[in-house]
């Protein structure tokens, strides 16, 4: 690429967005997201726009949810194809819980599904999670204005470092891991959704990473590489079990004097409407293979065993905010 190409990377202060330095350093950010900002109409309406239309590359880590962002993102995108002629790149990270299933963690058998498989991708429902921000995206890819590229994390695990942490600007923590700490905390029991046996993919925050480099490399490199239907990218690397993750954080609480038992239980439908707003997302299934992902050179170095292996200084360095 020439050292003139553009980027724009939105959700830089973000545990995922942060930690892919390398990608990162130097680059125009968006720092914030939407939601946050006081006047987000306006905010939507303008500066993703604005800066994706100044753009070449664009790396979404931000609120895979926000339809509006990515609407406008792509907005800015046919801007700066109309001003080049050239398609621009947009890199958006989705999420393994499109493909998850009702098992309220009574079994694990589930559909797998495979990233290099597009004909599977495109029989998704619209109504699945994500979805809609996703069809809108392959819908810009359709039309030939950008090149699009979907990369679908599976449970993201571990405390995120780097420069960003190290200068207290990014969030060094995943949102499920201490979504199934925080209510185990205060009922001083690790908790799990029916008998725990459902099971997810799981992948280490600074492999995941990896990822988004090993994507950007290929891309740069190889003008084969998949894009729009063909190009699902998945981030996972073992899967584990709801209960054996839940035993785990009970095992932590034990140690650190906060439970007396690490045998994990089942939430009440009381609890669950308390802790997780009556989700039961933490009773799914997910199965997911990364064929695409590993085909372009990524190669994920930790896998289920560092995720339980990862739980107890997490849910230390958790509780010691918590005081």
């Amino acid at each position: 690429m020439s050292a003139k190409t553009q980027f724009f990377l939105a959700g830089a202060t973000g545990y995922i967005g942060g930690t892919p330095t390398p990608l990162a350093s130097n680059l125009p950010c968006l720092s914030a997201t939407p939601k946050r900002r006081k006047n987000s109409t306006s905010f939507l309406a303008s500066q993703p726009s604005w800066l994706a239309s100044e753009a070449d590359i664009v790396v979404g880590v931000a609120d895979s949810d926000d339809l509006m962002a990515a609407e406008a993102t792509l907005d800015g995108l046919k801007q700066r194809y109309a001003t080049t002629g050239v398609p621009p790149i947009f890199i958006h990270t989705s999420g393994a819980a499109l493909f998850i299933d009702d098992a309220k963690g009574t079994y694990a058998a589930s559909p797998i599904y495979d990233d290099s498989d597009a004909d599977q991708m495109a029989a998704l429902p619209p109504n699945r999670m994500h979805r809609n921000v996703d069809l809108a995206i392959l819908a810009g890819d359709a039309a030939g204005y950008t090149k699009t590229y979907l990369v679908i994390p599976a449970m993201v695990y571990g405390m995120a470092t780097g420069q960003f942490v190290d200068k207290g600007l990014q969030n060094s923590h995943s949102t499920p891991v201490p979504m199934l700490v925080k209510p185990s905390f205060y009922r001083r029991r690790a908790g799990m959704v029916g008998e725990g046996k459902n099971v997810w993919p799981n992948v280490e925050i600074h492999d995941l990473a990896e990822l988004y480099i090993a994507l950007y490399d290929s891309i740069t490199s190889n003008p084969s590489t998949g894009h729009g239907v063909n190009g699902y990218y998945f981030g996972a690397n073992g899967e584990h079990s709801f209960y054996d993750l839940t035993k785990a954080v009970g095992e932590a609480l034990v140690v650190l004097g906060k439970s007396d038992d690490p045998e994990p239980t089942t939430y009440s439908q009381a609890e669950l409407d308390k802790y997780f707003g009556g989700s039961e997302i933490f009773g799914t299934n997910c199965h997911c293979i990364p064929t695409h992902s590993l085909a372009i050179g990524w190669k994920p170095t930790k896998g289920t065993k560092d995720l339980l292996a990862s739980v107890k200084p997490e849910v230390e360095a958790l509780i010691a905010k918590w005081k």
